[in-house]
């Protein structure tokens, strides 16, 4: 099946040369961070976590994602999710290669992600982090290869599978609540400190995921002769709308929560992401624009009359899906930290050396998916 990534058409390998260079730039950038240090970013003794962290939070949620088509197919039998599962699970390969590479360039030093798996210790969550992340990618690459290998072959997948991606469910939930307990329990981290952190993260899981997969199918029914159906698209579209429902009503519970109590230590890192603290604002346009994203979002998926038609739904979940990466893939963390437990309010913004490596990782995720997809529709186009 390998060798059906490696032919295509002029258009295919120009993405694919556009890819490389976009990781050859952010490779470039992590030597110049390996040699230097993380003094080149703009983190700092306040901040000690940026966009790297950031974007590790937010591809959990995207490869949490997956189980919301392999739930309805494999166990209420929805099969208009058939054509669409496989490229869930390729999904949740790249997005979690991603999530393992943002972790390893905040690191610092490499070496040390080493200290996890030589020095385990069962009661650190970064641990539990590890073991469900690593879980996760082994059982969405078997069940992927397993399902493509069965469909190149014509033949039906193997009756062991089946517990395996039945596992994978519960699994792809831990992801996304073990990196929530990762945070909220930090106590001295008002923004986090909060029960509903994990079902905030899951509700946003169950939103970014599925709008991108909405995307992605829509780019695949343009670039080639794959079609997911518009049916699952469909279906795609409802769950994004109800789940960026529950999304936005636990941010709105977190704000009255802050706000209406006027306890500083939790209204404070609202008011800097909303509103700024003594003229820092970096991150208030950043929010306001995630804010009238999603409710234009909202607006379009809760009418099924805009939610039918196709080019509204493609608008909407790119909506969405920008919104809760403005949201959770930057304000989240940042805020976390300011202000500081000693009331000092640090502004942090990536640098260009930052923005290179992130570019470098998105592009691995990027190539990953372009060269899974491109698998996968060549075996269909066979059958």
């Amino acid at each position: 099946m390998l060798d059906k990534a490696f032919t295509g058409s002029g258009r295919y390998w120009g993405w694919i040369a556009f890819l490389l260079v976009l990781i050859a730039v952010g490779f470039a950038c992590y030597l110049r961070q390996l040699e230097y240090g993380l003094g080149i970013t703009g983190l700092s003794r306040d901040v000690s976590w940026g966009i790297y962290i950031a974007q590790f939070t937010f591809f959990v949620g995207v490869a949490a994602s997956a189980v919301m088509v392999v739930l309805p197919y494999y166990l209420h039998n929805v099969q208009q999710f058939a054509r669409i599962t496989i490229l869930g699970e390729l999904l949740a390969v790249a997005a979690v290669t991603m999530c393992m590479l943002f972790i390893f360039v905040d690191m610092g030093q490499p070496a040390r992600v080493l200290n996890v798996l030589l020095y385990p210790t069962p009661h650190s969550m970064m641990f539990w982090d590890m073991v469900s992340l690593s879980g996760y990618l082994v059982l969405n690459l078997v069940i992927a290869y397993v399902m493509l290998a069965a469909e190149q072959k014509g033949v039906p997948a193997p009756h062991w599978i089946k517990p395996v991606i039945i596992l994978s469910i519960p699994w792809a939930v831990s992801i996304h609540t073990v990196t929530a307990f990762l945070y909220n329990g930090l106590p001295g981290r008002p923004l986090w400190f909060t029960a509903i952190l994990a079902p905030r993260f899951l509700a946003s899981a169950f939103a970014s995921g599925p709008a991108l997969l909405i995307l992605l199918c829509l780019a695949l029914r343009r670039l080639t002769t794959f079609d997911a159906g518009h049916e699952a698209i469909r279906r795609l579209g409802v769950i994004v709308a109800y789940a960026m429902t529950v999304n936005v009503f636990f941010l709105f519970l977190e704000l009255f929560t802050a706000l209406y109590s006027g306890m500083p230590d939790h209204a404070e890192p609202f008011a800097y992401l909303f509103f700024g603290i003594d003229g820092k604002n970096g991150l208030v346009p950043v929010m306001w624009l995630s804010v009238v994203l999603a409710l234009a979002a909202l607006l379009a998926l809760l009418v099924p009359r805009f939610r039918r038609n196709e080019r509204v739904l493609a608008l909407a979940s790119l909506a969405v899906f920008v919104s809760l990466w403005l949201e959770k893939g930057m304000g989240l963390i940042v805020a976390g930290f300011v202000p500081s437990p000693l009331r000092t309010v640090t502004s942090y913004a990536p640098t260009a050396p930052e923005w290179g490596i992130v570019g470098g990782v998105w592009a691995v995720g990027a190539l990953m998916l372009t060269l899974f997809y491109k698998i996968t529709v060549s075996v269909r186009e066979a059958d």
